[in-house]
Protein backbone atom coordinates (compact mmCIF):
# COMPACT_ATOMS: atom_id res chain seq x y z
CA UNK A 1 0.00 0.00 0.00
CA UNK A 2 1.62 3.27 -1.12
CA UNK A 3 1.95 5.94 1.51
CA UNK A 4 2.02 9.65 0.79
CA UNK A 5 3.34 12.49 2.91
CA UNK A 6 0.91 15.27 3.83
CA UNK A 7 1.40 18.58 5.54
CA UNK A 8 -1.77 19.26 7.53
CA UNK A 9 -2.52 22.57 9.25
CA UNK A 10 -5.60 23.70 11.11
CA UNK A 11 -7.29 26.78 12.52
CA UNK A 12 -10.02 25.78 14.97
CA UNK A 13 -12.14 28.49 16.62
CA UNK A 14 -13.34 26.62 19.73
CA UNK A 15 -10.90 25.38 22.43
CA UNK A 16 -12.77 22.07 22.92
CA UNK A 17 -12.76 21.26 19.19
CA UNK A 18 -9.15 22.46 18.97
CA UNK A 19 -8.03 19.96 21.62
CA UNK A 20 -9.93 17.12 19.92
CA UNK A 21 -8.40 17.92 16.51
CA UNK A 22 -4.94 18.25 18.09
CA UNK A 23 -5.24 14.85 19.78
CA UNK A 24 -6.39 13.28 16.52
CA UNK A 25 -3.46 14.80 14.64
CA UNK A 26 -0.95 13.66 17.30
CA UNK A 27 -2.22 10.11 16.70
CA UNK A 28 -1.57 10.36 12.95
CA UNK A 29 1.56 12.46 12.49
CA UNK A 30 4.44 14.47 13.85
CA UNK A 31 3.99 18.05 15.01
CA UNK A 32 6.14 20.56 13.11
CA UNK A 33 4.63 23.68 14.66
CA UNK A 34 1.71 24.44 16.96
CA UNK A 35 -1.02 23.57 14.45
CA UNK A 36 1.03 22.01 11.64
CA UNK A 37 1.64 18.26 11.32
CA UNK A 38 3.55 16.05 8.92
CA UNK A 39 1.76 12.74 8.28
CA UNK A 40 2.70 9.66 6.24
CA UNK A 41 -0.64 8.09 5.36
CA UNK A 42 -2.09 5.48 3.06
CA UNK A 43 -5.12 6.51 1.02
CA UNK A 44 -7.39 4.66 3.49
CA UNK A 45 -5.73 6.32 6.51
CA UNK A 46 -6.08 9.75 4.92
CA UNK A 47 -9.77 9.15 4.23
CA UNK A 48 -10.30 7.90 7.81
CA UNK A 49 -8.49 10.93 9.25
CA UNK A 50 -10.43 13.34 7.04
CA UNK A 51 -13.75 11.78 8.07
CA UNK A 52 -12.83 12.07 11.77
CA UNK A 53 -11.75 15.70 11.35
CA UNK A 54 -14.99 16.64 9.56
CA UNK A 55 -17.03 15.04 12.37
CA UNK A 56 -15.24 17.23 14.95
CA UNK A 57 -14.94 20.58 13.18
CA UNK A 58 -17.60 23.17 12.45
CA UNK A 59 -17.31 23.76 8.72
CA UNK A 60 -18.58 27.35 8.99
CA UNK A 61 -16.03 28.35 11.66
CA UNK A 62 -12.96 26.08 11.38
CA UNK A 63 -10.52 25.19 8.63
CA UNK A 64 -8.10 22.36 7.96
CA UNK A 65 -5.77 22.25 4.98
CA UNK A 66 -3.95 19.24 3.54
CA UNK A 67 -0.96 19.64 1.27
CA UNK A 68 0.13 16.51 -0.59
CA UNK A 69 3.94 16.39 -0.57
CA UNK A 70 4.15 13.24 -2.68
CA UNK A 71 5.13 9.65 -2.01
CA UNK A 72 6.46 9.06 1.51
CA UNK A 73 9.49 7.31 0.01
CA UNK A 74 10.49 10.46 -1.94
CA UNK A 75 8.55 13.42 -0.49
CA UNK A 76 8.88 17.02 -1.61
CA UNK A 77 11.72 18.96 -0.09
CA UNK A 78 10.90 20.96 3.05
CA UNK A 79 13.05 23.92 4.06
CA UNK A 80 12.94 25.42 7.53
CA UNK A 81 14.26 28.88 8.36
CA UNK A 82 15.28 29.90 11.87
CA UNK A 83 15.50 27.40 14.69
CA UNK A 84 16.52 24.01 13.27
CA UNK A 85 13.87 21.30 13.23
CA UNK A 86 14.31 17.56 12.90
CA UNK A 87 11.80 16.26 10.40
CA UNK A 88 10.27 12.84 11.07
CA UNK A 89 11.69 9.85 9.25
CA UNK A 90 9.66 8.41 6.38
CA UNK A 91 7.87 5.09 6.59
CA UNK A 92 5.96 3.30 9.32
CA UNK A 93 6.68 3.91 13.00
CA UNK A 94 6.58 1.35 15.79
CA UNK A 95 4.92 2.87 18.82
Amino acid sequence: MARRRYLIAYDIADPVRLRRICTLMEDHGERLQYSVFLCDLSLAERAELEEAVVRIMRLAHDSVIQIDLGPASTPAWIRSLGRPRRLPETGPRIV
